[in-house]
């Protein structure tokens, strides 16, 4: 892991709500958003061990994030602050098809 300059982390939890868990959609869209991000981003299911790359899709499959799980976000960087923020939206808001 990078130590950048400000050194701040930023951590926050939210509830998965999708109703078939972490799958291959909600994985994708999860990574996809992290890659927008210069920040170091990791995840995890409350209480697991392991912090898992924000950025890999096939990791986060293997999370196997039930419903109802609570994930929590951590990233550091000089974007960490927007880089959460925007994820757990786009999980607290069940991972949304955007226009775009």
């Amino acid at each position: 892991m990078l130590d950048k300059a400000d050194g701040q982390i930023i951590t926050e939890n939210v509830r998965l709500v999708h109703a078939v868990g972490m799958h291959a959609r909600p994985a994708v869209k999860l990574t996809k958003l992290a890659k927008k991000f210069q920040a170091q981003i990791s995840v995890r299911v409350a209480g697991a061990a392991e912090w898992i790359n924000a950025k890999s899709v096939a990791k986060i499959m293997a999370m196997r994030a039930a419903y109802g799980s609570t994930i929590e976000i951590k990233a550091s960087g000089s974007d960490a602050e927007t880089a959460v923020a925007a994820l757990v939206n786009l999980i607290a808001t069940d991972f949304p098809d955007e226009a775009s």
